[in-house]
C-alpha cells in the first residue's frame, strides 16, 4: 500500500475475535486485542489511516444459537458493548469508523433468499434454506440493525467523540435502478426499488421513518419505531459509505404478489440488464455484477438531492474476474478489463464532485484477492494476485500498477 501511494486502509473488526463469546460476559480476547493493535500501528507508521468497520456480517455463533441473533432485539445491547470495547482500545488512533457493512446484503442474503449465513428463508422459495420467513425476518434483521447502528453511535458521541476526534458513520449499498421504459408505471418502480435497498435504511438515518412505499406495501410486517428509537436515528452518521457495483434496469411487476408474502416480491419490482433493445451492461465474472459506470455518478446526485448531501464515502467499488490457475501468471496479471473499470468509474465520480456532491474518499475493492463470500476462491477482486498455491505470494496487477501511477499524478 505505500509503494502505491495509498494513504488510507479500510478493514474489519471480526467480532468473535474480540468477544468469542458474543459479550462482555465470556470475556476479551486480549490476543485479538493485539492484533489490531498492531495492524493499526503498522498502518499509521506508514502513513495510511486505518478506517475500521465493527460489523462485515460475522456475528458470533453463541449468539446465535442464544437468541438468534439479529432476530432479537437482544442483539443491540450486545453490539453495543462490542462496539465500546474497539472505542475504548482502538479509538486513540482511529478515526474513521463504520458501525455496519451492507446491512442490505446480510438482510436479504441471510434471511431473504439464505445464501449467506445463517441461511434461512421461507421454505416455499424452495432455496434450500435451514428455516425462515422471508416475508418477516429480513424486516426484523434490519429493524435491529439499525437500533445497532444508532446505539453504537450515541455511545461514541456521549462518551468518546471529543476527547478521541473521530468520526462515524454506516456503508451502505445500492445498485443504480434504470427505468425499464418512460412510462411512468416503470419510472415509479425504479424508484421503489431503491426505496426497498437503500431508502430502507438511509430514510431512516435521515428522517427517523421507514420509506412511504415500504410502510404501504409491507404493512403490519414492517416494524414500526418508537418515538425514542425514531430520535436516535435520524443524524446518526457524521457520514455514509456508499458501497456501488452494478445497475439494472427496473420494470413494474404487477405479478409479483405471490400468496405468501416475500421482501423478494413486496416492491412488485422486475429487475433485468436488458430492455430487450440493448443490454444496459456488460458482465463481470459474478452473474449479479453487470458494468454500468454512470451508475456511480446517477446514486451519489440521487443520495445528494434526496437526502441533503451527506458527506460520503465511497467504500467499495471494483470488478471481479474468474480464478483461472491454468493460466499463465502474466496473462493473469495484465487486468485490462479492470484498469478500464476504475478509469470509467473515477471519470464519473470526479463529475459527482463537480456536481457538487460531497465526496470525500474513495476505496477499490479490493487490495488482494480473497474468499469472496458465496464464490469463494473461484472469482479475484484483487488489484494484486494473491498465489494460492504458492504461500499466498503476492503479484500486484496492472491495475495496482494504474493506481500508482494515478495517485502520482
Amino acid at each position: 500500500m505505500k509503494d502505491m501511494g495509498l494513504d488510507a486502509y479500510r478493514f474489519s473488526v471480526s467480532w468473535s475475535r474480540i468477544l468469542p463469546g458474543g459479550k462482555l460476559s465470556g470475556g476479551v480476547n486480549m490476543e485479538g486485542i493485539q492484533f489490531y493493535n498492531q495492524l493499526i500501528n503498522e498502518l499509521l507508521s506508514n502513513g495510511i489511516r486505518p478506517f475500521v468497520t465493527i460489523f462485515h456480517w460475522d456475528l458470533p455463533q453463541a449468539l446465535e444459537d442464544e437468541y438468534g441473533g439479529f432476530l432479537s432485539p437482544r442483539i443491540v445491547d450486545d453490539y453495543r458493548d462490542y462496539a465500546e470495547v474497539c472505542f475504548r482500545e482502538f479509538g486513540d488512533r482511529v478515526g474513521h469508523w463504520i458501525t455496519l457493512n451492507e446491512p442490505w446484503s446480510y438482510t436479504m442474503g441471510g434471511y431473504g433468499i439464505g445464501l449467506f449465513a445463517p441461511g434461512r428463508c421461507s421454505p416455499w422459495q424452495h432455496l434450500n434454506c435451514t428455516g425462515g420467513d422471508s416475508g418477516t425476518e429480513p424486516y426484523l434483521v434490519a429493524h435491529h440493525q439499525l437500533l445497532a447502528h444508532a446505539a453504537a453511535v450515541s455511545l461514541y458521541k456521549e462518551k468518546y467523540q471529543a476527547s478521541q476526534k473521530g468520526i462515524i458513520g454506516i456503508t451502505l449499498v445500492s445498485q443504480w435502478m434504470v427505468p425499464f421504459a418512460k412510462a411512468r408505471h416503470h419510472r415509479n418502480a425504479a424508484a421503489r426499488a431503491l426505496d426497498f435497498m437503500l431508502g430502507w435504511f438511509m430514510d431512516p438515518l435521515t428522517s427517523g421513518q421507514y420509506p412511504r412505499t415500504m410502510r404501504s406495501l409491507v404493512g403490519a410486517r414492517l416494524p414500526k419505531f418508537s418515538h425514542t428509537q425514531s430520535s436516535s436515528l435520524n443524524g446518526s452518521f457524521d457520514f455514509i459509505g456508499l458501497n456501488y457495483y452494478t445497475a439494472n434496469y427496473a420494470a413494474y411487476a404487477p405479478h409479483l404478489h405471490p400468496p405468501t408474502a416475500s421482501y423478494i416480491t413486496d416492491a412488485r419490482v422486475s429487475l433485468t440488464i436488458s430492455d430487450r433493445r440493448v443490454a444496459l451492461v456488460s458482465q463481470a465474472a459474478s452473474e449479479w455484477l453487470n458494468v454500468y459506470p454512470r451508475g456511480i455518478r446517477d446514486l451519489l446526485l440521487y443520495v445528494k438531492s434526496k437526502y441533503r448531501n451527506p458527506l460520503i464515502y465511497v467504500t467499495e467499488n471494483g470488478i471481479d474476474e474468474f480464478n483461472n490457475s491454468t493460466m499463465p501468471l502474466e496473462q493473469q496479471l495484465a487486468d485490462n478489463e479492470r484498469v478500464d473499470f476504475y478509469y470509467r468509474h473515477l471519470s464519473y465520480l470526479q463529475r459527482a464532485i463537480q456536481d457538487g456532491v460531497k465526496v470525500k474518499g474513495y476505496f477499490a475493492w479490493s487490495l488482494l484477492d480473497n474468499f469472496e463470500w458465496s464464490s469463494g476462491y473461484t472469482v479475484r477482486f484483487g488489484i494484486n494476485y494473491v498465489d494460492y498455491r504458492d504461500g499466498l505470494r503476492r503479484h500486484p496487477k496492472l491495475s495496482a500498477a494504474w493506481f500508482k501511477s494515478f495517485l502520482s499524478k
